[in-house]
């Protein structure tokens, strides 16, 4: 389906761009305050974290909708199409409203500029923030579930009344934004956390749960935590995903199908279930564990360990870091334990700057033959590297132009015990899900992760 005035709008918006990635709230305040603070008219629950956030916040907004609240989620990068960012009630804002919305925001973006009261043009993700509140608020939502673009403290997401901060994980990752330790890591996202609210920590390194304890104590918010107010037993694997129990302080919510797949699925749900259970109890709202289960029941969560065919299976999955590929091929162990990695094979393509040869190793014990392509981006790692780079790992390595050839090299090479994974890149993911629907989209990159502008401070002295 044709829509002009959306695709033009997104090329527009996407040329922002060029501006780099700004961390601080000066410039996004600026803008909620010339659009009557949107963010102010929903309660929130704010997710960070190094991995898992996006899930997490799915997860946990489905947990919301299930109560019956008119739920809002704001998650990037998207994988097919721009609007998988800003949903409400499981609806994908409208082409029309993309296009309404961002106009309004640069209409305030330029009065600002004339009135002086900004000094720069809004970012890609600071124009797509305020998109997101503002269509939350017009549509009057009762929650927003809203993830973190980058970090946290100067991210342009933490303006929120959020009542409940989620931090799913902290890993090295962003360490020329964020900081080079994962202590310094962990005092940005941390910075999500603010007086008047309460936070649920996930696994994190005892190192950066110090740091975290201590802003937490600082601002007055109480904690739980993972593996001590937040337990998750009982897994059981299934066909079609998995079965927890949640244990919270005072209450056990058993029996919880979550319908995704791998270990950290599981985790994931259980700070999901933490944050909604908090989030809830701050509004004086009843709990319903029947509530929970059918939420989490109808939750979708495309390209993350998601079985897209079988016989033999072919997975798609976003691992673009070490841990993550790690915990991918762990999963994928405990899902296909007969897997015959003689007879499977890995669709792999990254962006420039990744620690592929680290990824490599890891996806190296899944399969032995590797496929690289390069993804559709400015930063993608050229194929020449990607196979440089594979060198060593696997005994059979193949070079395809584009994500369906390679789909189509790596599937040749499957045998009927072995299992095809795509993996390495958003990108890559997201080029194999483009359909008709999503022929408006003007471009595939995530421009939300854009590195800082030049002569930017990597942390700029901005208040919270």
């Amino acid at each position: 389906m044709d829509h002009p005035e959306y695709r033009a709008t997104l090329e527009r918006l996407f040329r922002r761009r060029r501006f780099g990635m700004r961390p601080g709230l000066d410039v996004v305040r600026a803008l909620l305050a010339a659009l009557d603070h949107p963010e102010r008219r929903f309660p929130a629950v704010h997710v960070t974290g190094s991995k898992g956030k996006g899930s997490t916040a799915a997860m946990t907004q489905a947990v919301l909708r299930g109560h019956g609240l008119r739920t809002g989620l704001f998650t990037s990068p998207h994988l097919a199409s721009f609007r998988e960012r800003v949903v409400v009630d499981g609806r994908k804002i409208p082409h029309d409203a993309v296009a309404t919305g961002v106009h309004r925001v640069e209409a305030a973006a330029d009065a600002l500029a004339a009135a002086g009261t900004i000094d720069r043009p809004p970012t890609f993700f600071e124009v797509t923030t305020a998109l997101a509140f503002d269509w939350f608020a017009r549509q009057k939502v009762d929650a927003a579930v809203v993830e973190v673009g980058i970090g946290g403290r100067l991210d342009s997401t933490n303006v929120l009344d959020a009542r409940v901060g989620v931090i799913t994980t902290i890993e090295l990752e962003h360490t020329d934004v964020l900081g080079p330790t994962v202590e310094a890591i962990a005092e940005e996202k941390s910075g999500i956390l603010h007086p008047g609210m309460t936070g649920v920590i996930g696994a994190v390194p005892a190192s950066a749960r110090r740091v975290i304890e201590r802003v937490a104590q600082r601002e007055g918010v109480g904690l739980w935590d993972l593996d001590a107010e937040v337990r998750v037993t009982d897994r059981a694997l299934g066909a079609d995903g998995q079965t927890v129990t949640v244990q919270l302080p005072g209450h056990s919510l058993e029996r919880l199908h979550v319908p995704l797949l791998g270990r950290f699925q599981a985790t994931n749900a259980g700070l999901a279930v933490a944050a909604a259970y908090r989030f809830l109890t701050a509004l004086d709202r009843p709990w319903s564990d029947d509530a929970a289960r059918t939420g989490v029941g109808a939750v979708r969560w495309p390209g993350r360990l998601e079985r897209v065919a079988t016989r033999p299976e072919m997975y798609y999955d976003v691992a673009h870091t070490p841990e993550s590929a790690l915990a991918l091929v762990q999963s994928l162990a405990e899902i296909s334990p007969m897997c015959d990695p003689a007879e499977s094979a890995v669709v792999f393509g990254s962006l420039a700057g990744k620690d592929v040869a680290r990824i490599l190793d890891a996806l190296a014990a899944l399969a032995q033959t590797l496929v690289v392509v390069p993804v559709r981006s400015s930063r993608a790692l050229p194929a020449s590297e990607l196979r440089a780079a594979a060198a060593g790992r696997f005994p059979r390595v193949a070079v395809a132009r584009t994500a369906e050839e390679a789909v189509r090299l790596a599937r040749a090479a499957t045998g009927p015990d072995g299992l095809t994974l795509v993996t390495g890149s958003d990108y890559l993911v997201g080029e194999l899900m483009r359909g008709p629907e999503t022929a408006d989209e003007p471009d595939l990159s995530d421009p939300g992760q854009e590195r800082p502008a030049p002569g930017s401070p990597a942390a700029p002295p901005d208040g919270r």
